[in-house]
């Protein structure tokens, strides 16, 4: 007999539903949403799995890793495919979307989704990390700009090193815009030398990373370019070629755009041959 579980996870609990090859419910349960947990309640040898359902979401990659380490066949699969088959149930609930991912593995009516390595994601937050630091510093120097254009201040052209001393050179007689620019000029270093670190950490990564320098080699493509873009792919051997990796990315539009000039241009110089 064939066993398939599915997985509806929330962010302290997980609902499972266990059911045979005949669609027969097996077993319900809550547990904590922790991979021990799961692997605990899932690796019971008189119900052997065949497949374990788990929809993309949050912590589907960290439940994904945990439970593939714990031997357990899971397999993670896409939310918007998962939502329209369970979109047919009469009453939502975390019981009843458990039930209906585990038929959607009995009967293998379901699309898987690439799940990335643990160091892809560890790239990704740094990338995502630096990112947010860069955008928070940017915020407060354009709110400096528009505090001191009401006082007729024009910071105007100046690169990140000078703007601090730009600032302080504008205000400088007017103690209360002193003040108020003080503070807003420290959390901006902070934020500054933040950002500087986890740079400098990104550098440090792509030097040792013979794809990044590879990727470097092309022309516009520096060290944050090939990083996302590494992290992005992961594991280059999921795309059947190279055409796959485009829709993967979400470029489907700009490449029928594409084709279609292409296709349009090339169609006019035959035309004014013939």
């Amino acid at each position: 007999m064939k066993y398939y579980a599915g997985l509806d996870v929330s962010v302290k609990e997980t609902s499972v539903c266990i059911i045979d090859e005949m669609g027969k419910i097996c077993r319900e349960a809550k547990v904590g949403s922790h991979p021990e947990d799961l692997a605990r309640l899932l690796n019971d040898p008189g119900l052997p799995l065949t497949r374990v359902g788990l929809e993309a979401g949050p912590l589907s990659q960290w439940l994904f890793s945990g439970m593939a380490e714990a031997g357990l066949p899971v397999i993670c699969i896409e939310t918007r495919h998962t939502k329209a088959f369970l979109k047919a149930q009469v009453n939502k609930s975390d019981r009843n979307d458990a039930r209906g991912i585990a038929q959607m593995m009995r009967v293998n009516l379901f699309r898987p989704v690439h799940v990335k390595t643990l160091t892809s994601q560890k790239h990704r937050a740094l990338l995502t990390a630096r990112k947010l630091l860069q955008e928070k510093a940017i915020a407060i120097e354009n709110d400096i700009r528009g505090l001191l254009r009401n006082f007729g201040l024009k910071v105007g052209a100046v690169g990140v090193v000078k703007f601090d001393d730009r600032i302080r050179e504008l205000v400088d007689g007017m103690p209360e815009l002193v003040e108020i620019m003080a503070p807003l000029l420290a959390s901006r270093e902070q934020l500054r030398h933040a950002f500087m670190t986890l740079h400098r950490k990104l550098l440090l990564i792509v030097r040792d990373d013979a794809v990044c320098r590879r990727l470097m080699t092309i022309p516009g493509v520096g060290p944050v370019v090939s990083l996302a873009f590494r992290s992005t792919i992961d594991i280059p051997a999921r795309f059947t070629n190279s055409k796959a990796v485009g829709p993967a990315l979400g470029l489907t539009r700009w490449f029928s755009i594409n084709r279609v000039r292409t296709t349009g241009s090339v169609g006019s110089r035959c035309a004014g041959t013939t």
